[in-house]
């Protein structure tokens, strides 16, 4: 019990080997977390050093109470910009409500999570289907470059109800681009792309903001009305809580439950990838109260919403890391940077930071993922393609995006409920009942007719597996038995039997006799204990497909 409150119990002990490993891991990340925590704070509209305030305790007790010794948390992108786009529409951005509405957000939003995870509802985030989540996600990622342009561009904007429109009016503005800044922005994104391609393993996030700090300072960027980072105020963040009123908690209560669910399945598929990898186990309740716990931890140190980096996991795993320990050494070097080498941050110039970012959501695009969705099924294409054109359309609001998503998924997952798979079939020449119209198939007998149902047989579908029978009798109005092959129907409920109870006496009265075949153990257990084996007839209720024909075959030999 004792461990499952405080998973980090379980951690092995720690040795001079397991310690170095840890060490050399948690430094790899630091010096990609410390230029990124700096630009994801940018982006989510707040001072650029409240990344580190959010790289450093959040990142400690994400690492503690998770299930994931391998997961980073930190400010990441997708919850930097739904962190941005959630407050927009009630503070101006820079603003102390502003701030105040981020710290509210991460403390709602971390709340969120621990309750989902204590009353463990993990499977319910399985609500977002992955259609969904690519189609936001790829609109979210071209969101997220189109927003770093005017600080790439040099030119201040202001933004207005509809995202989209503010980009347009931006391109008509492009006369007015600041050179400076579009080459220092420039420069770190061909920096950047160079040492993905050509030298992956050096630190080139920290090697480009190192060199073009140093550029800026010594070319004094600043001083030719250059925007770059600037004070850094010293010491740490005093911890309290936010202040909260109604109107507030209803303004953000969407957003936060929003923002839980977005970062949740991006912490999930980080840490389901590397137990996949280290074939190891991951508890999602567990994880959902470490990241909600993190969130906590954010908003008491003054700073944005984290979440799990799935790029930042893989270098914690690929660097060797073996314990939780790594992520605090990852910490503890945020920390020292902060109180001893913030004042090097200082000439880092803003385009820098842009260009870190939009390079950063390169790896998040995926347009491949909503084409695989339309060829495996149309309905999920449908869900993808809807999600990213609303997510676009209603931005900055992208929040309504995924809500839609989510609500369209569901409509369409309630249709294919309503609408499931009843047809006509016939004996295959291999001894199964296969569809008839599709390999042309001619009827068993003229007495019998039979319908295949691949589906649960429950109140959203009752009427429709009526219909199919109904429909079949019309068309064969000389049958005396109609077949039900049960085998793929799975659940029966209240309504579905009452549905077959009065099937049976209209087929009777008719003259048809209605057969089931192939039933499974939970269907026919509802049967027998609400009585509808005996209302059919238990001569009428068969094991298998093949007793049923044959059997069939000789009752109808004998009318």
């Amino acid at each position: 019990m004792l461990k499952r409150l405080l998973p980090f119990l379980a951690w092995p002990a720690p040795t001079r080997a397991s310690l170095r490993a840890d060490l050399v891991a948690g430094t790899s990340v630091a010096l990609i977390l410390i230029p990124q925590a700096l630009a994801y704070a940018q982006l989510a509209g707040v001072p650029a050093y409240w990344g580190l305030y959010a790289a450093m305790l959040p990142a400690v007790i994400g690492a503690l109470f998770g299930s994931s010794v391998w997961l980073s948390t930190g400010p990441v992108a997708l919850t930097a910009l739904l962190s941005a786009a959630s407050i927009a529409p009630f503070a101006t951005q820079g603003s102390d409500a502003f701030l105040a509405h981020t710290i509210a957000l991460a403390l709602l939003s971390g709340l969120i999570q621990v309750a989902f995870g204590l009353a463990r509802g993990g499977m319910l985030f399985s609500l977002l289907s992955h259609p969904v989540l690519m189609g936001f996600i790829n609109a979210a990622t071209l969101l997220i470059a189109l927003s770093q342009l005017p600080t790439l561009l040099g030119i201040k904007v202001q933004t207005g109800a509809h995202f989209l429109y503010d980009t347009w009016h931006l391109a008509a503005r492009l006369g007015e681009t600041h050179l400076p800044s579009l080459a220092f922005g420039i420069g770190a994104i061909t920096m950047l792309l160079a040492f993905r391609r050509l030298a992956p393993r050096l630190p080139g996030v920290l090697v480009t903001v190192a060199v073009l700090t140093a550029a800026s300072y010594f070319g004094g960027y600043a001083a030719a009305g250059g925007r770059v980072v600037g004070i850094i105020p010293q010491g740490l963040p005093v911890p309290a809580l936010p202040a909260l009123d109604f109107e507030m908690l209803q303004n953000l209560i969407p957003a936060a439950f929003v923002i839980a669910l977005i970062s949740f399945m991006e912490a999930m598929s980080s840490a389901r990838v590397i137990a996949a990898k280290t074939r190891t186990d991951w508890n999602e309740n567990q994880e959902l109260i470490g990241q909600g716990l993190a969130k906590i931890a954010a908003s008491l140190c003054q700073s944005l919403p984290v979440s799990g980096s799935f790029s930042r996991s893989a270098i914690l795993h690929q660097s060797g890391g073996r314990t939780g320990l790594a992520s605090v050494f990852s910490a503890l070097l945020v920390l020292l940077t902060l109180l001893y080498l913030s004042g090097l941050l200082h000439h880092l110039p803003l385009p820098v930071l842009a260009a870190i970012i939009m390079v950063a959501v390169l790896n998040l695009a995926n347009p491949g993922a909503i084409r695989r969705a339309w060829h495996a099924s149309r309905d999920d294409g449908a869900a993808a393609i809807g999600t990213f054109a609303a997510t676009l359309l209603f931005a900055p609001n992208i929040q309504n995006g995924i809500l839609t998503g989510i609500l369209l998924s569901l409509a369409l997952f309630l249709y294919r409920g309503m609408t499931p798979r009843a047809i006509a079939v016939g004996l295959h020449a291999d001894g199964t009942l296969r569809d008839a119209a599709r390999f042309d198939l001619p009827p068993l007998h003229p007495l019998i007719g039979i319908l295949r149902f691949d589906a649960a047989l429950n109140f959203v579908n009752a009427a429709t597996f009526e219909d199919a029978v109904l429909k079949l009798e019309r068309e064969r109005p000389g049958i005396r038995f109609l077949l039900v092959a049960a085998g793929g129907i799975n659940e029966l409920d209240a309504s579905g039997a009452e549905m077959l109870f009065s099937l049976a006496e209209r087929l009777r009265a008719d003259g048809v006799t209605l057969v089931i075949s192939a039933a499974k153990k939970q269907v026919t257990d509802v049967m027998e204990r609400i009585g509808l084996d005996t209302a059919i007839g238990r001569d009428n209720m068969y094991s298998t497909d093949r007793f049923a024909i044959d059997g069939l075959l000789a009752r109808a030999g004998e009318k």
